[in-house]
């Protein structure tokens, strides 16, 4: 009980600082719950994630309908599998919406958003984010802490639609295939954009 006090008052920012600190890699699973305004359950997913600094990032969603999702550097690929579709698009345009990046790069936090800490709820302490942004992709993003570990991430989109993501254990700076980052479109699949030139292309991976 003392040390989770010393915790919750040490404060989300100083979690977050801690967590981030030495941070290059991160890898784990999550557990995807959204609700409408209204509070009504629309979807629950899950997956597994990987970052790397400074703005690589990728989301695979297993269940219950697979998705992919590839930030390369320059280009951001989504892979709807049963739509046999991939959206291409550069990846300035989505970065703004991937507040999980300041875990590898603290100077995003300051530069993109501004930070406020509500009250600790459930037993985790809050980062609050707010886009600096002139139109946000977002209302705002919390980021849930508790013993120094980034567990929980609450976003509620412009419309109050509420998109909850709770993390499995992390790895920390693990090693990561060099194609984790990289995508090539399937043979066959309809491929909507264009990318940027220089992005690399590897085959996907099972």
């Amino acid at each position: 009980l003392l040390a989770t006090s010393l915790t919750h008052a040490a404060g989300a920012r100083a979690q977050l600082d801690a967590f981030a600190n030495g941070l290059d890699a991160l890898s784990g699973s999550f557990i995807q719950e959204v609700r409408d305004a209204d509070g009504r359950e629309v979807e629950t997913s899950q997956g597994t994630l990987a970052l790397k600094a400074p703005r690589q990032f990728r989301w695979a969603y297993e269940a219950p309908f697979p998705q992919l999702i590839v930030a390369d550097g320059l280009n951001v690929w989504i892979y709807d599998e049963d739509l046999a579709q991939v959206t291409v698009r550069g990846q300035s345009l989505a970065e703004s919406q991937s507040p999980l990046t300041v875990l590898t790069d603290l100077s995003l936090l300051d530069r993109d958003y501004t930070t406020s800490e509500p009250a600790p709820s459930d037993g985790v302490a809050w980062l609050r984010l707010e886009s600096r942004a002139e139109e946000p992709p977002f209302r705002h993003c919390d980021l849930g802490f508790t013993g120094n570990q980034l567990v929980r991430m609450v976003l509620v989109d412009a419309l109050g639609q509420r998109n909850e993501i709770r993390f499995g254990p992390w790895q920390r700076n693990p090693s990561l295939a060099a194609d984790t980052f990289v995508f090539t479109p399937p043979a066959g699949v309809d491929v909507v954009g264009e990318p940027v030139d220089g992005a690399q292309s590897f085959p996907v991976q099972d």
